[in-house]
């Protein structure tokens, strides 16, 4: 089974450097048993919305996990309580729209879901260690024990999430982190066969900060005052990965870090 994971798609920009990047990408590397994407921060930086799901589906995204910033728009809610194809962290409680882990299906595949959301420097919430081992546990009832598992959690610190990768190495696929917007090169097979990177990235404009015009980020570091993001749209860029999972064991052989410029002009 190959994966292709796109790492926060952030803004306009990110969107339409998705949408440019995911032809070349499977020219260079071929067809993909699943794409997934983190679309928290594809709504004007913060949330998701109808139309913007309806567009990833229709450029062939087969899943979207997300973040703390999926609560952002309202709206939304009722897609997330209804679409088995977007997830949430599943560290939020129960009564909280959506759901955080689940099996998706394409031509005869399935690979379980798992959205995972950090507590280090994070708001609130509850222990993504103790829930992960929960779903997990559940993911395989109904799949199989050799069920692929994608992990992606959502956290802030490296600590955090290289510590959710051991816990979880040799019991799921991989385990992706997001959040941070900025790609990380220590990608690696664990020693029980589970991928892993820190930071899958951002898709999105690279010449910036985290995705937004230098200058309207600025006001905030230097006085402290409020300020209105502005959406980066130079430096676009699809950061991600591609990771490769061994049918017979559900664990993985392989993780591709990716970084491809796209011009969006």
């Amino acid at each position: 089974m190959r994966i292709l994971f796109s790492g926060d798609v952030a803004w306009n920009t990110g969107r339409n450097a998705l949408a440019l990047s995911l032809p070349v990408i499977k020219r260079e590397y071929g067809s993909f048993d699943f794409i997934i994407v983190n679309c928290e921060n594809a709504a004007h930086g913060k949330g998701m919305t109808d139309k913007i799901f309806n567009e990833f589906l229709e450029l062939g995204v087969d899943a979207m996990t997300s973040g703390n910033h999926i609560w952002d728009k309202p709206l939304f809610f009722s897609t997330l309580d209804s679409e088995t194809r977007v997830f949430r962290p599943a560290n939020y409680p129960a009564s909280c729209p959506g759901q955080g882990h689940g099996i998706i299906e394409r031509k005869g595949r399935r690979l379980g879901i798992l959205n995972l959301e950090g507590q280090v420097f994070m708001p609130p919430i509850d222990s993504p260690f103790a829930c992960a081992d929960v779903l997990v546990d559940e993911l395989k009832s109904r799949g199989g024990e050799n069920l692929p598992i994608f992990v992606d959690f959502h956290a802030e610190a490296t600590s955090e999430k290289q510590a959710m990768s051991y816990w979880l190495d040799g019991r799921v696929s991989a385990v992706v982190g997001t959040h941070t917007h900025v790609q990380t090169a220590d990608e690696r097979i664990l020693p029980h066969g589970t991928a892993y990177i820190s930071d899958a990235g951002m898709t999105g404009g690279h010449e910036g900060i985290l995705g937004v015009k230098y200058g309207s980020v600025m006001p905030k570091f230097i006085q402290g005052l409020p300020c209105k993001f502005e959406a980066s749209v130079d430096g676009a860029a699809f950061n991600g990965v591609i990771i490769e999972i061994d049918d017979s064991t559900g664990l993985s052989t392989g993780i591709k870090r990716i970084q491809l410029p796209v011009d969006i002009s």
